[in-house]
């Protein structure tokens, strides 16, 4: 069955607008995430096959994950580790005891029949994450708001079906199922101080992009519907990357009975704290929680904490750090190896590399300027041994990438600083000559026409000048 309004199949116009009674009031939508993560690991979470990306088909297949009659589970620690340190990560308490589940269904990809996951007591559960966003674009107006965290849970990965549509067949492959981030979005919307709406599911989403359009898709999809007179149904849907909206798979009326049941290969999952952790026990047997969260890393809101306190930049471009890979370490670098103070050099991170970066498509480990040429290119600057102007020739020339230090650059091109007082006052006097207007409109207290002048200087001398020297020469002259 389809949602009425939906549309033939393939289509995705939204329901034609009818006439209706305005509502009362907005419309809310409340959407709930089911994301599945791939544990980053050598070995899958119940045997010791190897975990490989776009592996050959069935390469990686030991005799449980096919299956067969007597073949048993085996908990891998390093994924019990994972998932407690993503619980501690996200604000979650850590069951020190949780238990594994069977979830029976039938798929090609699933040739036990049932699912190991972990339906009763999961490992972590009760978390929040609190994230910022921009109002209207802008990094300097940013408000945080909080997600809650259900659940967190441990679930062996099916295997992966192909289809072949030249030979009208569909191929198995039990290795891992290797797409690391899949996304189920349930999504409803209701007016404030009623029931919540009735909820479909988007399944499978592969990407955060495609996230946000299935949401925001679906969103406007129900409340149109219900604004025409419609009803919502209880449906699975898909997401249409091509086509930019969501479908109809298979309606939830006949709900599935999944007939969970205590998996009885595995015994309960216990973890230990220092506290609680036995004497004499053997370590390599056991997963202690307080041990995995002194190794936590920063996490990025401590990280943008630490950024603004120690270089005294602001919150937006501690965000920019943080959110570009490798960024921050880049800049540390920078700053160790440089005279600058941190709020000149973060300009430069951001306005020239960044831009640089995102222009050639490059990441920041891909870049051909080092924190190490960054570094010597701005103590030529903060030395004063070249303009601002030239610093900016000498980053275009080293993003080439021939193997030149700055300096060497800079003689090259002869771009030093004009040292020659006499030579300086003769070219500012010549602007002077050349541009009467400028000058009558400064005499009459439009100070800010002085910049002109200055930037008609550095032309001249071809970005070599002092801008602070010659605007002392210039305020000099105009006042004779």
């Amino acid at each position: 069955r389809r949602s009425r309004g939906a549309g033939p199949a393939g289509s995705c116009s939204p329901p034609a607008r009818r006439s209706a009674q305005p509502p009362l009031a907005p419309w809310v939508p409340v959407v709930g995430l089911e994301i599945h993560a791939q544990i980053s690991s050598n070995s899958k979470l119940f045997s010791g096959s190897q975990v490989q990306f776009a592996a050959p088909p069935n390469s990686l297949v030991s005799f449980f994950d096919a299956s067969l009659p007597g073949t048993l589970p085996v908990l891998n620690r390093r994924c019990v580790e994972a998932a407690v340190m993503t619980g501690l990560a996200l604000n979650c308490s850590i069951n020190k005891k949780s238990l594994f589940d069977r979830k029976h269904y039938f798929y090609a990809d699933l040739p036990a029949g049932y699912q190991i996951t972990q339906q009763r007591v999961p490992i972590a559960v009760n978390g929040s994450l609190s994230y910022s966003l921009c109002i209207d674009n802008k990094m300097s107006q940013m408000v945080t708001k909080t997600v809650r965290i259900k659940q967190i849970q441990l679930e062996q990965d099916s295997g992966k079906s192909l289809h072949d549509d030249s030979r009208s067949q569909t191929l198995v492959d039990l290795n891992r199922a290797e797409g690391q981030l899949r996304v189920d979005a349930n999504v409803s919307v209701h007016h404030p101080g009623e029931p919540y709406g009735v909820r479909t599911e988007v399944k499978n989403i592969n990407s955060i992009r495609f996230l946000a359009k299935a949401i925001d898709y679906e969103i406007q999809r129900q409340i149109e519907e219900l604004e025409n007179g419609g009803t919502i149904l209880n449906e699975t849907r898909a997401f249409d990357s091509k086509l930019g909206c969501t479908v109809p798979m298979r309606d939830k009326e006949g709900m599935q009975d999944y007939r969970f049941m205590p998996e009885p290969n595995l015994p309960p999952l216990i973890l230990y704290d220092t506290k609680s952790l036995p004497a004499n026990v053997n370590h390599q047997q056991v997963v202690n929680i307080d041990w995995i969260h002194e190794r936590l890393p920063d996490l990025p809101s401590a990280k943008r904490a630490k950024l603004v306190e120690l270089y005294g930049i602001l919150p937006e471009h501690s965000f920019t750090l943080v959110n570009e890979d490798g960024l921050t370490e880049f800049f540390e670098n920078v700053v160790k190896q440089t005279q600058m103070k941190p709020k000149k050099v973060i300009g430069w991170i951001l306005n020239d590399l960044l831009s640089y970066l995102k222009q050639h498509s490059c990441t920041v480990k891909e870049s051909p300027i080092s924190s190490v040429l960054l570094a010597d290119l701005l103590n030529l600057l903060e030395k004063k041994e070249i303009s601002a102007s030239a610093a900016k020739q000498v980053f275009e020339e080293l993003w080439k990438g021939e193997g030149k230090t700055p300096l060497e650059i800079v003689k090259e091109k002869k771009l030093q600083l004009l040292e020659d007082r006499e030579e300086l006052e003769q070219i500012c006097q010549a602007v002077i000559d050349e541009h009467e207007k400028e000058v009558m409109a400064i005499k009459a207290g439009n100070q800010k026409v002085i910049n002109k002048l200055i930037g008609l200087v550095q032309r001249a001398t071809q970005g070599r000048s002092n801008p602070v020297l010659v605007k002392q020469i210039l305020e000099k002259k105009l006042s004779e």
